[in-house]
């Protein structure tokens, strides 16, 4: 066990960077940084694939229903501490919900993304990187 924490540590917060493929619908998001966070923009899924120009119906704010979902911000707001990304937020668009979040890079090649209604109603995904 303490290995496994040990090597979860040695894991620099900024391997949260680049383009992961979520765990559904084949979403593809761009993180980068964002001053001193970072941030992550969709940038591809099926349904962005099977219509470019795919709008965000379900957002809860009307005002933003008519944008394209492609490029939407979907993490935002996060603080590094303990080599994990938290106290951000993760907008779902199959809802429109945007949920409490925390990145926490795995390895290299896998990011814990969790987002949470409150603590413990939290649903987390490991997303891969993306070539």
């Amino acid at each position: 066990m303490f290995l496994l924490m040990a090597a979860a540590a040695a894991v620099a917060p900024e391997s949260a960077i680049g383009r992961w493929m979520t765990e559904t619908r084949h979403g593809v998001v761009e993180i980068a940084r964002c001053g001193s966070s970072v941030c992550g923009r969709l940038v591809d899924s099926d349904g962005i694939r099977a219509n470019p120009g795919l709008l965000d119906v379900n957002n809860r704010d009307p005002k933003l229903r008519s944008r394209p979902i492609k490029g939407v911000e979907i993490l935002t707001g996060f603080t590094l501490r303990d080599g994990q990304w938290t106290g951000g937020s993760v907008y779902n668009g199959e809802d429109g919900a945007t949920y409490q979040a925390t990145l926490i890079p795995l390895d290299p090649d896998h990011l814990k993304v969790r987002g949470c209604i409150i603590w413990p109603l939290c649903k987390t995904q490991t997303w891969t990187r993306s070539p």
